[in-house]
């Protein structure tokens, strides 16, 4: 499971604190944006999250949208938002990882990938050799894919949030 194990588990964006980042020793975050910044398919984040992304800002960390998503979804959501993107990060793979990375100018060890799925960013941040966030899914989701992959989450979820109950 170490593959698909997370750095740490949180229910929403908002509970990642500077001084967590501090702890973690993280200068930058990979934030994904579909149940994570924002409901799916909208253009408008979250309540608590622009407050949240200034704060984190103001702290000294450097942010970067990570999507999986088409630049025409991800692009004006990110600039409404006050922050750069990557879309089409191909997500599990590393490639949309290094490229916001290279953007930052940022050593892997200091990256955090914040996402609500586990097969794709927490199973890409690990491989990309980062740290990583799960949050829990904030909307609901439809369709085919994301069904499966929910399904497949659940036993790891349950895993997780066992571990953490026994410390």
């Amino acid at each position: 499971m170490s593959l698909l194990k997370p750095t740490v588990a949180l229910k929403c964006v908002t509970d990642i604190t500077p001084e967590l980042l501090q702890q973690l020793d993280i200068d930058a975050l990979l934030l994904d944006v579909d149940n994570t910044l924002a409901p799916p398919t909208s253009h408008i984040p979250y309540d608590g999250v622009q407050e949240w992304i200034d704060t984190i800002r103001n702290s000294g960390v450097n942010i970067v949208i990570c999507s999986n998503n088409y630049q025409k979804r991800v692009k004006p959501f990110s600039d409404s938002v006050g922050l750069d993107c990557v879309a089409m990060s191909l997500k599990p793979f590393p490639f949309g990882f290094n490229r916001a990375k290279r953007k930052l100018k940022e050593k892997p060890k200091s990256v955090l990938v914040v996402g609500d799925q586990i097969y794709t960013d927490i199973l890409g941040a690990n491989l990309a050799g980062m740290k990583s966030v799960l949050l829990e899914p904030q909307s609901e989701e439809h369709g085919f894919s994301i069904f499966l992959r929910r399904k497949m989450e659940v036993n790891i979820r349950k895993k997780l949030k066992e571990e953490q109950s026994c410390r």
